[in-house]
């Protein structure tokens, strides 16, 4: 009895599956890494740290994210999977324990004039589905009511074979759309404002046409003045209808002037054709000027800016329609959802109903479904791809993986992030967050903390286990991890104020605020109380002003910081100068090109639906150049030494001596002053992380002639340690006698600022009025804030 009792109550053996607890990585190399193994536990929250550059997204997302992803793309059809994006297989020698990874990147949303908050996350679609079921009037399908569907309707005979012979049968079809026929579904339409284009006061032989080179007598005027179709000693206000949609209008028709075969054609398609149809960056700085000057864009006058026909508009439920929905703040809608019963479309409201309780839940109650997806920030386009996740509450044993998901929140909002990703823990799930925020990474079960330094000095794990260890590790992060700026003590005084009066953009409600000049002014707030449309609504881009935003850069793999910075330019120059050839010979893109790799270093196989493979060019061994050019020098080293030189090493070798380049020294050291000393001048753009990136741009806009500096979140993926760095250049560039203006949220920018522009108190129709002015001391005196609160506790006050 007694051996029976004792076998029944003896623990039973682990089940072999549960053995499977750690993802393992053994001899990572991707980029930077330096054969990295580490292990970490599932169903646990692991936070990844290190300064910038030093390898995190290189372990996290182009290792364990990208083989996950590639190895569930093998699981479906060849047919399926030439339709997917090819991943290639990372460089790493084991990896195991892998789950199904859902990766939530900061990668900015399209910003197509179609795609909206409401169509990204779906809520559009259920939406349409509801009114179709439950709008009266009915007026159709969901179709009758999407912006992206035209109404057409046709009609015609059909041919096929029956019974041996050819029958016609005549057809008719017609689709309901809900699109706006006037804007096509944008919202938005363009005019052309006439008075920019002509003086309609003077006659053409006056000199009536003031757009640029139609004035002066050349061809383009003479085109108009000696057409004949009205008489060009006539002012143009005297014109008859006709002749007005002659020289405004009219179809292209040949003729000839002065014995020449010319196309004549009214002046407004004329120009649309030869000016407004480019692109604005590639054109001349008067015409660029002209086309800003000429014009408009306005909300469209049929649809009132909300993209729907009067029909798909007529149809309401309790008094809404799609369109007034789409207008609400999402909050709003999910409390007007709350309040439609329906039993034959329960389950769709149910779905509706949590989607938008998702929105609140992360802090983007404050959006509407009709914002466009392309003016979102960085951090809001994570928090909307995340809402898709929050929706998949039965998914556990997946691997959630965040690209710094507290990017753009204030610290109010953060706490309400940590929550989720514990909650998403919590459901089983293994949850790597790449972050820099101590309060994040004080949340962590598990910490990986890659360096020492950035680039090639870094790529090594310089500590792994508890937030506790950490902070006794004695690494860069551990150190940095209870930094804590202290307040300013002396305050510089202002030059000047930029007086912004009855600022009403988006959800500033008649703001008046002066905004000092000629010194550190921080605009902060929690996320969507209206900081951007203050900044960049009332100091608009301009002659002295320099803004540097968070839109991404664009670059290929043959783009690096050498030329995105225009610094190969002088480069090339000194070596054509030292060896008496053209410059064109030192470009990788041009007549120096590898003739084997086209000037790429490597050579690309397309296997359709497999990964692509890239194999180093034999013939330039990687270097991109041919080899004639490298016999060509100057101080000793050929064009691919010196790009791949890092920035440090460049910046004293054109510094002095046979290499002296005074405007290749200039662009290097904007570079090492913005912490980008690390990088090699050849790198490619397409493997530079997020906070590379930014301060990429903003050392190349450093070198903009400008009085006002307009910085949006500077510090967003940027280490702690890199922050430091970061204030010093804004204390250089305002003692240089510049005006400073950042968009923030960091504490340790704010505690340094000269003056606190704090907006609030909430987000949304919550926000936008200013609700403290002043020094940070006097901030956190007040205590009257939410942004006070938080950096007192911060400063320890």
């Amino acid at each position: 009895m007694s051996t029976a009792t004792s076998t029944a109550t003896r623990s039973p053996a682990p089940h072999a599956a549960d053995s499977h607890d750690l993802i393992r990585v053994h001899g990572a190399r991707e980029n930077n890494l330096k054969d990295v193994s580490v292990e970490i536990p599932k169903r646990r929250l692991t936070v990844f740290t290190g300064v910038s550059g030093s390898g995190k997204s290189s372990l996290v997302f182009d290792t364990i994210a990208a083989e996950s992803q590639r190895l569930i793309n093998e699981t479906y059809s060849a047919f399926v999977q030439g339709f997917m994006p090819a991943l290639a297989r990372p460089d790493v020698d084991v990896l195991e324990g892998l789950t199904t990874a859902i990766i939530v990147d900061q990668q900015r949303m399209g910003a197509d004039p179609r795609s909206t908050v409401g169509t990204a996350t779906d809520a559009n679609a259920m939406l349409r589905i509801l009114f179709s079921r439950l709008g009266q009037p009915h007026i159709g399908s969901p179709k009758a009511y999407s912006f992206n569907v035209a109404s057409i309707s046709g009609a015609g005979a059909v041919a096929f074979e029956r019974g041996g012979k050819t029958v016609k049968e005549r057809r008719s079809f017609s689709i309901t759309g809900g699109m706006c026929p006037r804007c096509e579904g944008r919202g938005a339409v363009t005019d052309i404002d006439l008075s920019q284009l002509f003086d309609d006061g003077k006659s053409l032989n006056e000199g009536a046409i003031t757009a640029p080179g139609y004035t002066g007598g050349g061809w383009n005027s003479r085109l108009y003045s000696e057409s004949g179709f009205y008489d060009p000693d006539k002012p143009i206000r005297k014109y008859t209808k006709k002749e007005l949609h002659d020289f405004l209008y009219r179809e292209p028709v040949r003729m000839k002037i002065a014995g020449i075969n010319m196309t004549y054609e009214g002046l407004i398609p004329r120009i649309q054709r030869s000016m407004l149809s480019k692109d604005k960056e590639g054109m001349q700085p008067h015409i660029r000027a002209f086309v800003d000057r000429a014009v408009t864009f306005t909300t469209c006058p049929e649809c009132g800016g909300t993209r729907l026909t009067e029909l798909a508009r007529s149809s309401k439920i309790k008094g809404i329609s799609i369109a007034d929905a789409c207008a609400m703040e999402v909050r709003d809608l999910a409390d007007w959802v709350r309040g439609v019963t329906a039993a034959s479309v329960a389950p769709l409201l149910g779905t509706l109903q949590q989607t938008l309780d998702s929105f609140v839940e992360i802090g983007l109650g404050y959006l509407s479904l009709d914002r466009p997806s392309g003016t979102l920030s960085g951090g809001e386009a994570q928090r909307v791809k995340m809402i898709r996740q929050l929706g998949s509450s039965p998914l556990t044993d997946v691997s959630y993986v965040f690209d710094e998901p507290t990017a753009g929140l204030h610290p109010h909002d953060i706490q309400q992030m940590n929550d989720l990703l514990l909650q998403l823990r919590d459901k089983g799930n293994t949850v790597l967050v790449v972050e820099h925020e101590p309060e994040t990474i004080a949340i962590a079960d598990h910490v990986v903390d890659l360096g020492p330094g950035a680039g090639t000095a870094g790529g090594t794990v310089c500590y792994e286990g508890t937030v506790e260890g950490l902070r006794a590790s004695g690494t860069v992060t551990g150190r940095h991890l209870d930094d804590r700026a202290a307040l300013k003590e002396k305050m510089r005084t202002p030059t000047g104020a930029l007086e912004v009066r009855g600022a009403t953009a988006h959800n500033l409600r008649n703001v008046d605020v002066d905004i000092p000049l000629g010194v550190l002014v921080v605009v902060t707030g929690v996320a969507g109380s209206g900081k951007s449309s203050l900044v960049h609504g009332s100091v608009p881009a301009g002659a002295g002003v320099v803004s540097v935003d968070q839109t991404a850069i664009k670059g290929s793999r043959r783009s690096n910081p050498a030329t995105y910075t225009g610094l190969l330019e002088p480069i090339r120059k000194e070596f054509a100068k030292a060896n008496g050839v053209k410059p064109a010979l030192f470009s990788a893109n041009s007549e120096g090109a590898c003739p084997g790799c086209n000037g790429a270093g490597v050579i690309y196989t397309d296997l359709a639906m497999m990964a692509g493979v890239a194999t180093v060019c034999e013939e330039c061994e990687g270097k991109r150049f041919q080899a004639s050019v490298l016999d060509y020098r100057l101080g000793g080293r050929d064009i691919s030494e010196v790009l791949a030189m890092p920035v440090t090493e460049a910046l004293e070798f054109f510094g002095a001596g046979e290499a002296h380049t005074p405007a290749a020294h200039a662009i290097l050291a904007r570079l090492a002053d913005v912490g980008l000393g690390y990088l090699s001048l050849g790198q490619p753009l397409t493997t530079l992380s997020g906070g590379e990136r930014q301060r990429l741009k903003l050392a190349t806009h450093m070198a903009d002639k400008g009085g006002v500096y307009v910085l949006d979140e500077p510090t967003t993926g940027l280490h702690l340690a890199d922050v430091e760095q970061l204030l010093g250049l804004l204390d250089r560039l305002v003692d240089s006698g510049k005006s400073v203006i950042v968009i923030e949220h960091h504490q340790s920018v704010m505690a340094h600022a000269d003056w606190i522009i704090d907006l609030g108190p909430g987000a949304g129709h919550d926000g936008g009025r200013i609700v403290f002015e002043g020094t940070p001391a006097d901030l956190v005196a007040a205590r009257a804030t939410l942004t006070g609160e938080h950096l007192a506790a911060y400063v320890g006050a």
